[in-house]
């Protein structure tokens, strides 16, 4: 839990989002945010109904709905989309590929994408991998924090580009490189261009080192929230200058992180 100065509602940042593999989302009552972005890591994860429905008496909720997926496919098997309570709003995404079937992935997104938003008009879309059709089919653009985001959002903004726009981050309110890496050091790694420039076999939390160490210290910074609550107030501030519009924070070392 945070208190004053070290509070997570000092940032500036707008929303949590929640993770059920790893968490009662119901935590989100007890943290400051009106909104809670709920992520999809598989059906068996799934929050049950009561518990969005009690969420949704209290926050704006949005729940992570992959469009290729059995159950959540708006152009066939959509038993979810009807199961899923009224007054939870949707992220509309392509889906991971580790929470998908052979079959599901090999789904096409676009049109998936067009019937969900035709759908549900306040839907975010989310935008990894997917950039241009997602901004083809409208809605929100919800997209992961990168090293390219300040200047993507210039861009959009500067030609004429005015729909809303959020940001995901996984968020670590401390300023110990150490737990930084642990909280965020192997989501980092897995961006590509980290991937690619980290030594063969390297460790990705706070057992590595050298050229390692100097990579991951660099990358957690461009792919997540880190450092001092100053110091992520002045990062949520840059991209809201930049032109985002909404920054939901993913707490990485736990919710409790978020509580107050």
């Amino acid at each position: 839990m945070l208190t004053g100065e070290r509070s997570v509602s000092q940032t500036g940042i707008d929303a949590v989002a929640l993770k059920p593999k790893e968490c009662d989302v119901r935590m989100a009552l007890e943290t400051p945010f009106d909104t809670v972005a709920i992520d999809y890591e598989g059906r068996e994860h799934l929050p049950d109904a009561d518990v969005l429905r009690e969420l949704a008496d209290d926050r704006e909720v949005r729940l992570t709905t992959p469009v290729r997926a059995d159950g959540f496919d708006p152009t066939g098997d959509d038993e979810l989309w009807e199961w899923i309570p009224e007054g939870v709003r949707r992220v509309l995404v392509a889906g991971h590929a580790a929470y998908l079937t052979e079959s599901e992935a090999g789904r096409a997104v676009s049109p998936r994408l067009a019937a969900g938003i035709e759908r549900a008009p306040d839907a975010w879309v989310g935008t990894e991998g997917i950039e241009r059709v997602a901004l083809a089919v409208g809605g929100t653009q919800y997209e992961l924090l990168s090293r390219r985001t300040e200047s993507n959002l210039r861009a959009l903004r500067a030609t004429g580009y005015d729909g809303e726009i959020a940001v995901y981050a996984p968020t670590v309110l401390s300023d110990d490189e150490d737990e930084i890496l642990d909280a965020v050091g192997a989501y980092a790694a897995r961006r590509r261009p980290v991937a690619k420039a980290l030594p063969e076999g390297a460790e990705t939390d706070s057992n590595a080192v050298d050229r390692a160490r100097d990579v991951l210290g660099a990358a957690v910074r461009d792919y997540a929230l880190v450092g001092s609550v100053e110091h992520v107030r002045e990062q949520v501030s840059a991209l809201k200058e930049a032109g985002a519009d909404v920054i939901v924070g993913y707490p990485a070392r736990g919710v409790e992180e978020f509580v107050e």
